[in-house]
């Protein structure tokens, strides 16, 4: 095994959590069973990887198997990257195609290294119904860099992808090109929709959850909140009925079920000055006034969803803190009509 290939693997060890060695190394499927049961995975990591990469060794190990180590590592940890959500379209009256894998990764392979003298392009699928690609990219002098790959994953026969960043700007319009080919559409839009939670952008461009009022039972809830409110006699009336109230609409905006999970959504506001009294230095300026409002939290969506039963804002939340999952967006740009 050559110097630079042993050194990308035992890097990609360390990385692993112990925790989850095992798992991951029999996912990667490279080892036999016996080989695995060698391996001592209490002792030092350091240690660890230097057995694992002697075991490679003697299987012959290539780049394609020590990179698709580290798809594995990434599908595991795939909330440490940031995602970026793309749809796709065909022209108008085209009909959907089946879809071959082979024929997908053929192509989609081809138009990177006819562009590209230097690029590394790898495919897992996954759970049969994604496939995984990595794709590690070079320049004319330089091979690729194994350590800042890009990753994309496409859901065959739908028009969505999921590409995180990547760190060569000049790359992405030739990766955006060799997806579109590959999948057989005809353009590729980026959503205003970006997460490091994979799987909830997965379930708000796919609607995998339902975002209305008909999935519980309004009756019964309201019932059971009113009972549990009126048991504590310092609640007056009116405070029992907005509480009631509150509880209604915050459940026929958000449901009961858990809302996907976003870490921030970001609002850009653009306006011009408007004043009856007229006249003044503001009115004058041709410049839009412009401002920037973010929202963060580890679980923004189940924060905003317990805004007002908190007492914290009134109920219902403007429509533009709410409709993040349905318009399938979460940078928002507002400008005046």
């Amino acid at each position: 095994m050559k110097e630079n290939l042993a050194e990308f693997l035992r890097r990609t060890i360390l990385k692993i959590p112990l925790s989850e060695m095992k798992s991951i190394l029999e996912a990667w499927d490279f080892l036999s069973e016996e080989q695995l049961q060698t391996i001592n995975l209490k002792q030092r990591k350091d240690y660890l990887a230097q057995e694992v990469i002697l075991l490679c060794e003697d299987k012959r190990a290539s780049l394609d198997d020590v990179v698709l180590l580290d798809i594995v590592y990434t599908q595991f940890h795939r909330h440490q990257k940031l995602w970026n959500v793309f749809q796709m379209s065909k022209e108008p009256g085209e009909d959907v195609d089946l879809f071959d894998m082979e024929q997908f990764q053929s192509s989609f392979k081809r138009i990177l290294q006819r562009a590209l003298k230097n690029v590394t392009v790898s495919f897992r699928v996954y759970e049969k119904d994604s496939v995984w690609i990595r794709v590690a990219w070079g320049t004319q002098y330089s091979q690729p860099n194994q350590y800042k790959p890009t990753f994309v994953v496409y859901y065959p026969q739908t028009p969505y992808a999921f590409i995180s960043s990547c760190h060569l700007k000049n790359t992405v319009p030739l990766l955006h090109q060799a997806l579109k080919v590959a999948s057989k559409h005809h353009q590729i839009v980026h959503l205003d929709l970006r997460s490091r939670h994979l799987d909830s952008l997965k379930a708000i461009v796919f609607r995998e959850y339902n975002q209305t009022c008909e999935n519980y039972s309004s009756t019964t809830s309201l019932q059971e909140a009113s009972l549990s409110m009126c048991l504590d006699s310092k609640i007056t009336h009116e405070n029992t009925e907005e509480k009631v109230r509150v509880h209604r609409v915050t459940q026929e905006t958000f449901g009961t079920y858990p809302q996907p999970q976003l870490e921030f959504a970001q609002y850009k506001l653009e306006t011009k000055f408007k004043s009856n009294i007229g006249g003044g230095l503001l009115a004058d300026r041709k410049e839009p006034f412009r401002c920037l409002v973010k929202f963060s939290s580890p679980h923004l969506l189940e924060a905003l969803k317990s805004l007002a039963p908190a007492g914290i804002a009134d109920a219902p939340l403007s429509p533009l803190l709410t409709c993040i999952p349905s318009k399938k967006m979460n940078y928002f740009k507002i400008r005046d009509k």
